[in-house]
């Protein structure tokens, strides 16, 4: 049994992935803010919860750690853009300095979860893979390549550095989101029977399950060191590269009603195709695809286990937080309100 500390593990991936380490047979110490709530992740023995920003972390903080998971950081590419100062400090320069106390701790192994996005914009007939030149076109974007050029030097054989390009995330979690390509165009059809989709619907996007990713991550920290040091890996499948027109029509078939499609927005220029053949040359396979996940999502609203909340849009849900800091600071005095 490994301990294995998980930061941002309160967000979206971080719900999924943390019940599945310890049905793994993992300790998990977690780490975060709680942006979106501290109530998300189970009660259990096996799970460590310490609210802490990863920008004040200390080495006290991985005694005892095996393995990192460094998830934490500001998600999505509007968010970025609007935070990009803090942007560059979470998910950047802390995820680098999480790694160097990580090694300087003795922590075994370290996984830097990165994206897909920065590969950018590439042509038509293009597919990249891991040595493709990178193209990031965001804030987000930029600040991913730069904390996977910041970690991975630090391997050498006694810590194991993995860096994994994700796709876009997709799938029913218990911090959900609904800002998400797939998510979203589901809650619309099922809440309007209208899909909202970005123009002009010939972009390519490589998608992966929520479950999926966290299943790689499982399998990366067990991998053979030999195999994966000092390696990045895209994480999702072949299969789900889609262009976002046909996804759009995969995604209206999977639900039970009639649905329309609402084109909005200029045209998004980000579009790349991605090859998943390294991770799986490994034994890797993910399971699911756009149809299965926009059956769970829409299962997961018509039996009101979520909704279509503040906190599901990432960016609205960071608005409103510093709305709400700045309102307390004025009308706070001797640390209370009404009660002092």
């Amino acid at each position: 049994m490994a301990k294995v500390l998980v930061t941002g593990a309160g967000g979206y991936i971080g719900t999924v992935l943390v019940p599945m380490l310890v049905e793994h047979g993992h300790k998990v110490r977690v780490v975060d803010r709680f942006f979106f709530g501290s109530n998300l992740l189970p009660q259990d023995e096996r799970i460590e919860i310490i609210k802490e920003d990863t920008r004040r972390l200390t080495g006290e903080h991985f005694a005892g750690i095996d393995h990192v998971i460094d998830l934490a950081a500001l998600s999505n590419d509007p968010s970025g853009e609007l935070f990009q100062r803090s942007t560059w400090e979470i998910n950047d320069a802390a995820r680098v300095r999480t790694a160097n106390l990580a090694k300087q701790a003795g922590v075994k192994r370290y996984i830097l979860p990165s994206s897909c996005s920065i590969y950018g914009f590439h042509g038509d007939g293009v597919i990249v893979n891991e040595e493709s030149p990178t193209n990031p076109l965001t804030t987000y974007a930029k600040a991913n390549e730069k904390a996977e050029e910041g970690v991975l030097p630090l391997a050498d054989e006694k810590f194991c550095v993995i860096v994994i390009r994700q796709a876009t995330v997709f799938g029913y979690s218990p911090r959900m989101r609904f800002d998400l390509a797939i998510n979203g165009m589901v809650y619309g059809a099922w809440k309007t029977g209208i899909l909202p989709l970005m123009r002009d619907g010939s972009q390519w996007r490589p998608m992966v399950h929520v479950k999926d990713t966290s299943a790689a991550m499982c399998f990366l920290l067990e991998a053979d060191a030999n195999k994966v040091n000092g390696q990045r890996f895209n994480v999702g499948a072949d299969r789900n590269n889609y262009q976002v027109g046909p996804l759009a029509e995969i995604v209206s078939k999977a639900l039970p009603r009639e649905v329309r499609i609402d084109w909005y927005g200029d045209p998004d220029h980000r579009s790349y195709r991605v090859s998943f053949d390294k991770l799986a040359s490994l034994g890797f396979q993910v399971k699911y695809g756009a149809y299965e996940g926009a059956v769970e999502v829409y299962e997961a609203l018509e039996s009101k286990k979520t909704d279509k909340l503040p906190q599901t849009i990432t960016l609205d849900w960071y608005k409103e937080l510093e709305k709400w800091n700045r309102t307390i600071k004025e009308v706070a005095m001797y640390g209370g309100i009404v009660e002092i």
